[in-house]
């Protein structure tokens, strides 16, 4: 294949949605028919993976489903559980992950009017993660113990498939590994296996565009910032 053959209104699509898919942080109380979720979630059935092992998983709420796992979930945090995520945090964030990470908090707690130093307001936005910003469902994401870092790279990748299948139906969705953190508890809730690790959940719905937490978006690196170049 020669450049010219290439299908640019396929990369065009695709540009346009990873351009325009955002972590959605307000969503409306409407619910998402049924049938539309398992369009996308058929869709990202298609996500590739080691020897085609599709070690993921997913557990969906809706309706009154949501409420109470996001009710229960809230009274579990505020009661002072340790967070006990299956994949560890990162031991810290340095030179440009730093940065990155820093001005992402910076136009969050922006959006919101949220000043420097208040710890009430922060509290309250912090516990927000686990009212799944008033999204009508939440997608458990897991993966099987036994496949070790690779099945969690896949599982990473139908969770990436997820976001932009969403994107595609007209949803919003959040990734979410602060709900992750309290993974015993999740697989307890929800009766997983022992064997299966909690990697993310994905909180998702229809988005509240008015809302001003909604109106920010993040930025990208450019590709000299990632890309090592060899030749010859």
């Amino acid at each position: 294949m020669t450049s010219t053959d290439v299908d640019t209104d396929q990369y065009e699509t695709l540009r346009t949605i990873l351009d325009q898919r955002w972590a959605c942080r307000q969503f409306l109380p409407d619910r998402v028919p049924h049938e539309v979720i398992e369009r996308l979630l058929t869709l990202a059935l298609r996500t590739p993976s080691w020897s085609n092992t599709q070690p993921w998983q997913v557990v969906v709420t809706e309706g009154a489903a949501t409420d109470r796992f996001r009710r229960d979930l809230v009274a579990h945090v505020q009661s002072g559980a340790a967070a006990t995520p299956d994949l560890a945090h990162p031991g810290g964030f340095s030179g440009p992950y730093r940065q990155r990470r820093k001005e992402s908090g910076v136009q969050l707690y922006e959006s919101l009017g949220i000043g420097k130093g208040d710890a009430e307001a922060s509290l309250r936005q912090f516990v927000r993660n686990f009212e799944f910003f008033d999204a009508p469902h939440v997608a458990i994401v897991s993966t099987e113990d036994e496949l070790g870092p690779y099945g969690a790279i896949d599982t990473g990748l139908f969770v990436n498939t997820v976001l932009l299948a969403a994107h595609t139906l007209g949803l919003a969705t959040i990734p979410q590994a602060s709900v992750a953190s309290y993974a015993p508890f999740i697989r307890d809730y929800f009766g997983l296996p022992e064997t299966r690790r909690v990697l993310a959940a994905i909180s998702f719905g229809y988005p509240d565009t008015e809302h001003p937490v909604n109106s920010f978006r993040t930025a990208r690196a450019d590709l000299d910032e990632i890309v090592t170049w060899k030749s010859d």
